[in-house]
């Protein structure tokens, strides 16, 4: 659209009076943004329905209809048609939408058979920068195929090049081959995965919350002969007694009260004693069964399996005579951590209990390994307790008395707890954090005492091409520490959502970064991450003296130029609307930046975007840093970071643009005014104004003072005449 010579223009009318072009208006876009913020709502929801599975899953599978008490669809089998479901099938994004590293969630579709093992994952949608146009999508598929074949009771990690998770663990571990470049989206994806297939195994297979620490394993060492006494003292063999008066009271109130007769005749008598012991581990085993029969019971379990012996004395024991070998027993119920575990009996030849313990019925029940028992942590067994009143149609009621059991201690080894996966993401990359570390303690030192290094003109640029090349090479292609605008507008939609930012703890060189930057911004402003930490910048630096080197010309925009700095806050306002309104543009919107394309897959991409950040670079060979300066969204954000700054810290004489502008001509990037002043929200903290301050034989002032027989005290900075003889 065409502006007549009158019309303020764009920028005018979003940074408000022109004043040179250097006030940014403080309510426009920002009201704008914080409207969009209040009424945007992302819900994130499924993307297949049951045809969309059906195709994937044919015949001998047969897919049901979508589950309502868990977004899952069964699927049944044609080989085992009275078997149930024999998987489930889901997406991640309907039970654990994790923002990922731009904020918005992946979505997978998972596969788990009925023993909690992986057939299949599938990426069905995801926004992660590094795949989109980047690495492309196949090396993210390529992740999630190893899932095929792993189980949910096994402890699954990632691996990355940085470090590797492998060792440590014990031989329930599995580490997944990670992606190089896209450490921090991986893990997210492994968290993604994990937790939408426990959701579904923790409702539909029985399965128990994850722990925070693995199982516990028998000490076979751990062996003490023990006699009935302590058994039962030591709280090996665990026991409940019941008399028929509290049975009563169990009742009281319900339509069983009453209805057992015996009861009521006879209420101190005992209803029933509980005994429940954990067989497999040896103390207890060998106590209860006697060596030979012990031995024989460890031979019949499968890894993982574990046993219980299982015992009552009384009148209402633990099985009735419809009890049928080898299945379920109706009348008792085995939970740990309140969820139940699925007990069956084991046809197994007891021999008579040992002396001492008055038992009437015993049997060993299984627990098959994939339940996820946790021996080494209490569990509850509950007896279910019916009484029936009426003849013709009876009433039924259910009461049940519950027997605590936790085996001692000193049975069991526990394994320590796991780290979280995105502590073990800092683990594995303590390396670059410590070098990385070391460097800005390196960069805080110069920038607090920045004579050390701006005394000699050589030195200084020594120091800032060799900070450079340390901050492209090592912190942006090595440990891929590219902060990006994708953070910012990932952050806003993963806060929109409603949502958390631990996302960003699976990428701790981004995460020290950031909190770096952020705390310079009360101390020296923007400048610290875009002139000294930034790889892209860092990249534009070495071109632009490589192409002085090359003597190409340089364009020094006017005053009036300088202007279109404000289309920074453009495309910043536009991208964080766009974040909150329109998340799909915002993906595409971001590209803006080339960063992706230089620094995190090193030019390794399709021709438009490669040849796009040549043409940035290209610019800033000719116009220091012009992208920098006059596009990058970033950098607009770092400025407005920087207005926390609490002083001028960088040193100004008197003479500073009344009359001397040495520093203001010499300035690449343009940030001192004719008056001498520092324009702090231009400025990349590049040093060389203070190389000149310090320098008699550039600073004008002290050059004068110098032809005047006069110096200036490098401490003081008070004016003095020079000694006798000296000059």
């Amino acid at each position: 659209m065409r502006r007549g010579p009158g019309h303020p223009g764009l920028a005018a009318t979003w940074f408000g009076p022109r004043r040179g072009g250097r006030r940014l208006l403080r309510g426009g876009w920002l009201w704008a943004l914080a409207l969009w913020a209040t009424l945007a709502s992302c819900a994130w929801a499924g993307d297949l329905d049951r045809e969309a599975v059906v195709r994937r899953f044919p015949p001998p599978f047969k897919v049901g209809e979508k589950l309502k008490d868990i977004p899952a669809w069964p699927l049944a089998s044609e080989l085992e048609p009275e078997a149930g479901p024999v998987a489930y099938v889901f997406e991640s994004v309907d039970l654990a939408p994790i923002p990922g590293f731009e904020g918005t969630p992946m979505n997978l579709l998972v596969a788990i058979d009925r023993k909690g093992d992986f057939i299949d994952v599938e990426v069905l949608r995801q926004h992660e920068p590094v795949f989109l146009g980047g690495l492309g999508e196949a090396p993210f598929q390529a992740f999630v195929r190893q899932y095929a074949g792993k189980g949910l009771r096994q402890e699954i990690a990632v691996s990355s090049t940085y470090g590797d998770t492998r060792s440590g663990g014990g031989g329930n571990r599995v580490v997944l081959d990670g992606v190089a470049k896209a450490t921090a989206s991986v893990r997210i994806a492994n968290q993604t995965v994990l937790s939408a297939a426990h959701a579904v195994a923790r409702a539909k297979l029985g399965f128990a919350a994850p722990s925070s620490r693995p199982a516990a394993t028998v000490r076979p060492e751990a062996f003490q002969a023990l006699d009935v006494g302590a058994l039962l003292a030591g709280g090996y063999v665990a026991r409940l007694e019941v008399s028929n008066a509290e049975a009563e009271r169990l009742f009281a109130g319900t339509d069983g009260e009453g209805a057992d007769p015996d009861a009521a005749a006879r209420p101190g008598d005992r209803l029933v004693t509980l005994y429940i012991a954990y067989l497999n581990a040896p103390t207890i085993g060998r106590a209860l069964l006697g060596d030979a029969r012990h031995g024989d019971l460890m031979s019949k379990l499968e890894p993982g399996q574990h046993a219980f012996w299982i015992a009552s004395a009384g009148r209402y024991p633990i099985v009735d005579e419809r009890f049928v070998p080898g299945t379920s027993p109706p009348r008792l119920a085995l939970a740990q951590d309140g969820l139940p575990i699925e007990i069956r009996d084991l046809v197994f030849d007891l021999p008579a209990p040992p002396a001492g313990l008055e038992v009437d019925v015993a049997r060993v029940f299984r627990v098959h390994a994939h339940a996820g028992l946790d021996p080494g942590r209490p569990t509850e067994l509950a007896l279910t307790v019916t009484r029936a009143k009426g003849m013709i149609l009876p009433r039924i009621t259910h009461r049940s008395v519950t027997l605590r059991h936790a085996p001692p201690e000193r049975l069991f080894d526990y394994p320590p707890r796991p780290l979280p996966d995105w502590l073990l993401a800092w683990v594995g990359r303590w390396p670059d954090l410590a070098i990385i570390g070391g460097a800005l303690a390196v960069l805080t030192w110069v920038l607090a005492r920045p004579r050390a290094v701006t005394a000699s003109r050589r030195r200084l640029s020594s120091f800032r091409t060799g900070f450079a090349v340390f901050t492209l090479a090592f912190v942006g292609w090595h440990a891929q520490g590219q902060l990006s605008i994708v953070q910012v507008t990932g952050a806003i939609k993963t806060l929109v959502s409603g949502q958390g930012l631990a996302s960003f703890l699976y990428d701790p060189v981004s995460l020290l970064l950031i909190a770096f930057t952020t705390a310079t911004f009360f101390v020296w402003g923007r400048g610290t991450f875009c002139g000294w930490l930034c790889p892209f910048g860092a990249l534009q630096e070495l071109v632009a003296v490589a192409s002085r080197r090359l003597r190409l010309p340089q364009w020094r925009p006017s005053e009036h130029w300088r202007v279109l700095r404000h289309l920074r806050f453009v495309l910043l306002a536009l991208l964080a609307g766009a974040a909150v309104t329109a998340p799909r543009l915002a993906e595409s919107l971001v590209e803006v930046e080339p960063f992706k394309t230089a620094i995190t897959v090193g030019f390794d991409r399709s021709w438009p975007y490669v040849a796009y950040a040549v043409l940035v670079l290209l610019a800033g060979a000719f116009c220091y840093k012009f992208f920098c300066r006059f596009v990058c969204p970033l950098g607009a954000a770092m400025e407005l970071g920087g207005r926390l700054r609490r002083r001028d810290w960088l040193a100004r004489r008197a003479e500073c643009g009344r009359p001397c502008q040495t520093c203001r001509h010499r300035c690449d990037y343009e940030a001192i005014d004719r008056d001498g002043r520092i324009r702090y929200a231009d400025c990349f903290q590049c040093l060389d104004c203070v190389s000149i301050y310090h320098d008699e034989t550039r600073c004008a002032p002290l050059v004068l003072y110098r032809a005047k027989g006069r110096r200036v005290d490098p401490r003081t900075g008070r004016v003095a005449r020079e000694p006798a003889g000296l000059g």
